[in-house]
């Protein structure tokens, strides 16, 4: 069988690049289609492979601005001949799932959500982070990306959702049934610790939506100590807005880590997300996480088991949430026993029958 695999860009190392990296061990002759490349962010076993980039790899400082290019990017992934492929899988948060594929060929695509600057948080990103001219060409260029997201949608013959709150975005956007697939998560990279943690942790990407303004109000009010790990864009004003328990360190490597995973009390996690790798690597160090109640989170936090949730996007409700998860005497075991759920090996196990039965089905 002759296997393609697609991916949005490969730019850097996130969630998304791991689901890559278990797809293409499941398929090791598999070249890999991708909108732009950055060889050096990637893993020794993604920048192994054979990767085929659209023409924007071309453009002026498409790497860095691959997600000014994303009406290209789309067209782009519409350019590949996938014609000498029996099964085409791709990975998508966005455009991957947009190429074209012959009758006879299966086309699997995981879903890591559709396009949520498009959908959901389109107002949200126009009002908060667009400035000028992006502000302008926003609403035109936006228009025609969600009628090519809804369109690209069909061209799939299996849609897998990687959370029970993707699968209901699918279902809301697109109009089609999924099937849930959680993302493997490398827990055994992650020791359990049992000594008890002497900070809480904030581990994330700076920008706007991850809602961090969230925990440096709540623990202000705290007092307690919060250490932040992450870089972006939204650094500068958290750090101003932080008072003097609050420490920022930046973006960290794997090692450092799983240090300050072991050594926190509990991870913070105030923002909405698709699924949240982040939150079962907590697990699988035996530490609680306290989170906002919506989206990928309820996949994998259970109230008041494996971690604390509270149900009002606010710094109030983050304050009582904290104080009340430092009530609870917390299982360390339990909480590790949570995160095997998601091991790689389950991830290629299901994924591995589900696209073995579409293609029995297409058969």
């Amino acid at each position: 069988m002759r296997v393609a695999l697609i991916h949005d860009w490969l730019v850097t190392m996130g969630g998304a690049e791991r689901v890559l990296e278990e797809m293409a061990s499941l398929y090791p002759d598999a070249p890999i289609y991708t909108g732009v490349v950055n060889r050096a962010r990637l893993s020794p076993l993604l920048q192994s492979r054979t990767i085929i980039p659209t023409f924007v790899q071309s453009l002026p400082r498409a790497v860095r601005w691959y997600n000014r290019y994303l009406p290209l990017l789309a067209y782009g992934m519409e350019q590949f001949d996938l014609s000498a492929y029996d099964l085409v899988i791709s990975s998508s948060a966005a455009v991957a799932k947009g190429v074209l594929t012959r009758a006879e060929t299966l086309h699997v695509s995981y879903i890591h959500t559709p396009m949520r600057y498009a959908w959901d948080l389109y107002h949200e990103y126009r009002q908060r982070e667009a400035k000028g001219l992006t502000r302008g060409v926003m609403g035109p260029v936006f228009h025609y990306m969600r009628l090519w997201d809804r369109l690209s949608a069909d061209r799939a013959d299996v849609l897998v959702a990687n959370s029970r709150a993707v699968q209901g975005r699918i279902r809301k956007h697109y109009r089609r049934d999924s099937i849930v697939i959680h993302p493997p998560v490398a827990v055994d990279a992650f020791p359990v610790q049992s000594t008890p943690g002497r900070y809480y942790l904030v581990l994330s990407r700076l920008v706007a939506y991850k809602r961090v303004d969230l925990a440096v109000e709540a623990f202000n009010r705290l007092k307690l100590p919060l250490i932040v790990a992450g870089d972006g864009p939204e650094r500068p004003k958290l750090q101003r807005q932080a008072g003097p328990t609050i420490q920022f360190v930046g973006r960290v490597d794997d090692q450092e880590r799983v240090r300050l995973m072991g050594e926190a009390k509990a991870l913070i996690f105030p923002g909405e997300e698709d699924f949240g790798i982040t939150p079962v690597e907590m697990l699988a160090c035996g530490r609680p996480v306290i989170a906002y109640g919506r989206g990928g989170i309820l996949d994998t936090i259970t109230h008041g088991e494996t971690g604390w949730l509270f149900q009002e996007q606010s710094a109030d409700a983050l304050v009582e949430a904290v104080l009340a998860a430092d009530a609870v005497s917390w299982a360390p075991d339990q909480l590790r026993r949570r995160a095997e759920q998601f091991r790689p090996e389950l991830f290629r196990e299901r994924f591995r029958a589900t696209v073995l039965a579409a293609w029995n089905d297409l058969r």
